[in-house]
């Protein structure tokens, strides 16, 4: 069973239906209980990283984010999801992550001048690692981007893609997962990635 945390952000249907697509059960929760006895967990979220920082802290959802993730359970951040594993981002302002992955959420307009913000659409990435979540596919797969921040990171990077800049699309510690697409738009690929963390 794959709990979806519910922290009010984020489009949590659709990425139900691409996982109901390969067979895997899920179920979108807030509940404390359910959290810890899900196999796997899923933090996805849209927005800005303040608010959504705020609403796990306010709601608790931070400290058993953590605990499960240092019980070794599987957790795939998706977007602001995987954005949200980390120290700080400097979206309007300095908010503080969850820190399990070392590194900062930074604005894309500071280091890309040429390019349309939001980087929004299909790209192709880059694996640099042999992360599980990759298994079956090829360099240069493409999937889907929607966002205006991006990770820089301090340890675990393990896929990038090229916006002007090589810019940071999946990450990897232990067995915490973190990409900046969205594999629930991401067609074919995406489902794939869906059914390597399923299989974990």
């Amino acid at each position: 069973m794959i709990a979806i945390i519910d922290y009010g952000v984020g489009n949590l249907f659709s990425l139900q239906q691409s996982l109901k697509k390969i067979g895997a059960e899920s179920i979108i929760t807030s509940q404390i209980s359910e959290i810890e006895c899900a196999d796997r967990l899923i933090l996805p979220g849209v927005g800005a990283f303040g608010d959504a920082a705020e609403k796990l802290r306010q709601s608790g959802l931070d400290l058993i984010i953590k605990e499960q993730c240092n019980s070794g359970k599987p957790l795939l951040g998706i977007c602001l999801g995987m954005q949200l594993l980390f120290d700080k981002s400097f979206e309007y302002g300095e908010h503080d992550g969850l820190g399990i992955i070392k590194g900062e959420i930074l604005p894309l307009k500071d280091f890309v001048s040429d390019l349309k913000i939001p980087h929004m659409g299909w790209n192709s990435l880059k694996f640099l690692d042999d992360n599980p979540l990759f298994r079956g596919l090829s360099q240069g797969d493409y999937v889907y981007f929607v966002h205006s921040y991006f990770a820089k990171c301090r340890e675990g990077l393990s896929a990038t893609t090229d916006y002007g800049i090589e810019v940071t699309a999946a990450v990897r510690k232990n067995n915490v997962y973190g990409v900046q697409f969205h594999p629930e738009k991401s067609g074919e690929t995406g489902l794939r990635i869906l059914r390597a963390f399923n299989e974990f």
